[in-house]
């Protein structure tokens, strides 16, 4: 990079931090907070789902995808479009007359304390895990463009999250997600996408340089398309992150709009960055490793000045994803576990100081898991593993089976999450069993204990439950 582009993208960083100072302005209660006052409207609200979804992860592994596979590369990013969109379309409804936070607070009202507590174990293991890929992006990113040792390059970018996170909260967090959303969109749509294109020729030219089998959207197997499947559909539908997002917009309206739109964007988004890395393949074929796809193809086509902009679009990527997940976790913690157990922490001011000290903790010890992983598709697959195959069974089935009872929720998160930690060490941690079978213990525990629960027990517990 020469030094047009390293200034545009350290400015690009000093704006980040400013918008977390200004973000403390506005973070006076728990709820502007954790959740900034849900008061967004459609336009901030796409912007900020969009964010939220797309990460490094899926910015860098689609091109990857894509420089491997061709265009069914974009089936990754795709089924977190689709999942999403039915979010919105199936779920919002049904959620929007509680009074939450969190995903573990919903399940706590509708299943009771035990329940909350080990669901929100559960999810902040899979956020802190979502932490660590965005790191570990960043940290890849810097070292390419800056030169720095990867190490550094991860605790600098990751610091730089954390700073205006502990700051402002949800304001700071939307603030910044809605520039990113900007960047993100002007970086990829308007600059990547058709630089990329121009490079090798047009379109045409590029489908009759790529190898057959990179024109066709099942070139990446049907395996793979279902592991995508069982991982990022299911995945975020219960996503701590993303529902956070989601009760930040200021009706249900806005809410299911929007989904949908940022479904359709991360869709779009995939496709595009899907035919970025068979460009990528085209001038570069020899690359050594393609992860650095992108970074490598930029710094080959873009011109000083958009180089900087179109790095600042990656860093955008993993930074709102970073930030979004390490506040979900920290969120998790706080309102589920330390709110719920620990006396002292009862008013928006210690609330909102408890968080802080939560988030700065979780930010240290994601650096480490993301200097001891060290690669991103790993670490995101473990971390949807984990909240698909443990979350998904008792969330859904108990919000549209109104017979499930606490028990079977809780001994169903438990018996789902032990089979998948098992399975792992099995399996691998690349094997899809260790989702399925979870999936499938968690569905025939809560079916099973529902069912062998008498019904008299449940209209007791349900009487128990309306009185307190």
């Amino acid at each position: 990079m020469n030094l047009l582009d390293t200034i545009v993208l350290l400015l690009y960083f000093g704006v980040l931090m400013i918008i977390g100072i200004i973000g403390i302005k506005m973070a006076k209660s728990e709820k502007d907070f954790l959740l900034a006052g849900s008061r967004l409207g459609y336009f901030s609200h796409v912007g900020c789902l969009a964010a939220v979804i797309i990460g490094g992860a899926a910015t860098m592994g689609s091109t990857t995808l894509g420089y491997e596979f061709g265009i069914s590369g974009f089936w990754f990013v795709s089924m977190m479009g689709f999942g999403i969109a039915a979010l919105g379309i199936f779920v919002v409804n049904k959620i929007g007359g509680y009074e939450v936070f969190t995903i573990s607070q919903l399940l706590g009202k509708r299943f009771g304390e035990g329940t909350q507590l080990i669901s929100a174990v559960v999810t902040a293991i899979y956020t802190l895990m979502i932490v660590v890929t965005q790191v570990i992006g960043m940290g890849n990113v810097i070292h390419v463009l800056l030169g720095w040792p990867v190490i550094p390059s991860m605790v600098i970018g990751g610091g730089i999250v954390l700073f205006y996170t502990i700051l402002g909260g949800m304001w700071s967090i939307t603030l910044t997600d809605m520039i990113q959303f900007a960047v993100m969109t002007i970086g990829i749509f308007f600059i990547m996408f058709p630089y990329s294109i121009d490079s090798v020729g047009g379109l045409t030219a590029l489908f009759q340089s790529v190898p057959e089998s990179h024109h066709h959207i099942t070139n990446i197997g049907w395996d793979r398309i279902f592991q995508y499947f069982l991982l990022y559909f299911f995945g975020l539908i219960v996503s701590q992150d993303i529902w956070q997002r989601v009760f930040t917009a200021r009706s249900q309206k806005v809410m299911k709009a929007s989904a949908v739109s940022a479904g359709i964007y991360s869709i779009l988004y995939g496709l595009a960055l899907s035919i970025v890395g068979m460009c990528a393949l085209v001038l570069l074929p020899n690359l050594g490793d393609s992860q650095s796809a992108f970074t490598s193809l930029a710094l080959e086509i873009l011109p000083p000045g958009l180089l900087g902009l179109v790095l600042a679009s990656i860093c955008s990527a993993l930074m709102s994803n970073a930030s979004g997940a390490i506040f979900a976790s920290a969120t998790l913690i706080t309102n589920d576990i330390i709110k719920v157990y620990g006396k002292k922490v009862r008013n928006d001011q210690e609330i909102i100081k408890t968080s802080r000290i939560v988030t700065l903790g979780l930010g240290v010890l994601s650096i480490i898991f993301s200097i001891w992983i060290q690669n991103i598709l790993v670490a995101l697959d473990m971390a949807y593993a984990i909240l698909s195959g443990a979350i998904f069974a008792p969330l859904v089935i108990g919000l549209y089976w109104k017979r499930v009872t606490s028990q079977a929720a809780f001994y169903s998160i438990i018996a789902s999450s032990l089979v998948i930690f098992t399975t792992f060490m099995i399996y691998g941690i690349t094997s899809t069993l260790p989702i399925i079978y979870g999936l499938l213990t968690g569905i025939l525990v809560i079916v099973g204990v529902t069912i062998l629960t008498p019904v008299k027990s449940l209209d007791t517990t349900t009487s128990t439950r309306k009185s307190g």
